[in-house]
């Protein structure tokens, strides 16, 4: 057992070194979640808004703000592009959400889902170079039911004000109507990053993990456990890269998904759903176990675990069977076990496992690409074209069993992504600004390189400051105790 230190490195050394496998997992969940309050509370939140010019002198706030502000209105007002160059709105992001959905918690109310949006905000900052803000309301009708209208009328009344806009923990059906209607509606890029974000990584992930076991896309089963937007979208970009839907299976709450499924056909709203059950799964399977059955992969995003998965599930799959487990906070099944029920690459959602297949590899590099030549949309197209960044990067510098996609710390990762998602959207025809791929990346790492050392300069000189050690002791305690019930 060794002491927490500040950096939190090798969380799971510093319990009790008789501890299962099992306390451990259990022990770094309930240590980050006490800590995370405690931090939070202690810094007031985690984003701050800063100037980026100087105030030289008495006269420059004349500058800055009336009069001569009254120049940048009017050249503005004439063209309405030039407030991408003129205002910080070219690299500004909303991070807009009503918490219906956020994380495996549930419908948290408009100002649960803080903690997470200024989370996006604050990796987009420190990963991507990009500004954001998160922007938490209350979608509910008249009727006390959450309207997925009111959302569409909010984004597309502050679009102006934004270069692009992340949607994030919008439960379902709604989330399905915001983000069709919005990426063709509004004039910036709508990016939902609980679907096309997760989709992105996961498809990352799983092009290494095949390449290590010697498969091919095209070629293999694969189960999917939930039936929200993360999973049909994911199943989706798959289906678009290449991958089989005859050999899909999807499961919801209540079954398999097939054309036989006349609940979901019935409801309009679940659309996307119903595309799944017209493509995959022809033989109407409707069970696990026999999906499972000789299945090369499985992909999981429904409820927390640690025992949503059973290990007499992984146990029927296929020879080097591969296991996605990315329900957060707390995976379907933790690593570990998987890997004792036969699994030979297992992936979660969380950084403190191997593999970790989060959208946080994703939209940060995504949104800056998009930026960068003020994209109107994010294609299908992008997305996949940063799935193949994310794999290609790790496989260059090198991927095993528990290492297949880059992670957060490999900075250079989101500059090589963020220009291959600007190059593709050149393609797709959606940018204002085209430019090179070496352009993108320039302008990319430099942004990247600046916000780094913003932060690194505050921390330096003292405006942001170590959490205090007795707050980490605390936390170590606080978890031990509840483990060993003391």
């Amino acid at each position: 057992m060794s002491k927490v230190n500040i950096k939190l490195e090798r969380l799971g050394e510093m319990f009790p070194e008789n501890w299962t496998e099992e306390q451990r997992a259990k022990g770094k969940t309930l240590f980050l979640k006490y800590l995370s309050e405690k931090a939070h509370k202690h810094y007031g939140g985690k984003i701050q808004t800063a100037p980026k010019a100087p105030v030289l002198g008495f006269n420059w706030f004349n500058v800055w703000y009336t009069p001569g502000v009254s120049k940048i209105s009017t050249t503005i007002r004439d063209n309405n592009d030039a407030s991408f160059e003129l205002s910080n709105r070219g690299n500004l992001v909303a991070v807009v959400s009503d918490s219906t959905r956020v994380l495996g918690d549930g419908d948290c109310t408009p100002p649960g889902g803080l903690g997470v949006m200024e989370g996006k905000a604050f990796l987009m900052k420190y990963l991507g170079g990009v500004d954001a803000v998160a922007l938490c309301i209350d979608s509910k009708g008249k009727d006390g039911k959450n309207d997925p209208e009111k959302i569409i009328d909010f984004v597309k009344m502050c679009q102006h004000s934004f270069g692009a806009v992340n949607l994030e923990d919008i439960s379902q059906p709604n989330c399905y109507r915001v983000l069709d209607v919005l990426r063709e509606e509004c004039v910036i890029p709508v990016w939902h990053d609980d679907a096309q974000g997760t989709a992105c990584v996961t498809l990352a992930g799983l092009l290494n993990a095949l390449k290590l076991v010697n498969k091919k896309l095209k070629d293999v089963r694969i189960v999917f456990f939930g039936a929200g937007a993360s999973n049909t979208t994911i199943a989706r970009l798959m289906i678009a890269d290449g991958g089989d839907p005859k050999k899909m299976i999807m499961f919801d709450s209540h079954g398999a998904l097939h054309r036989k499924r006349d609940d979901i056909k019935a409801d309009s709203r679940f659309y996307r759903k119903w595309e799944i059950c017209e493509q995959t799964n022809p033989d109407c399977i409707n069970t696990m176990e026999e999906a499972m059955k000789g299945a090369d992969v499985l992909i999981s995003l429904s409820t927390p675990g640690p025992d949503t998965i059973k290990q007499d599930w992984i146990r029927l799959m296929a020879d080097k069977a591969i296991v996605f487990a990315c329900a957060n906070p707390v995976p379907e099944i933790y690593p570990y076990a998987a890997k004792a029920a036969g699994a030979y690459i297992v992936a979660t959602g969380r950084g403190d496992f191997p593999n970790q297949v989060n959208n946080s590899l994703g939209f940060p590099g995504i949104l800056k690409g998009a930026l960068l030549v003020r994209a109107s949309k994010i294609t299908d197209n992008m997305a996949i074209a940063a799935a193949h960044s994310l794999a290609n990067y790790a496989e260059k510098r090198g991927i095993n069993p528990d290492n297949i996609v880059p992670t957060m710390d490999e900075a250079d990762v989101f500059p090589v992504e963020a220009a291959d998602v600007a190059v593709q959207a050149v393609k797709d025809g959606v940018a204002r600004r085209p430019m090179s791929w070496d352009e993108a990346y320039s302008i990319a790492k430099k942004d990247i390189e600046y916000s780094r050392s913003m932060v690194k300069s505050l921390h330096d000189n003292g405006f942001i400051t170590d959490p205090p050690t007795e707050m980490l002791e605390e936390a170590l305690e606080w978890t031990i105790k509840q483990i060993e019930g003391k």
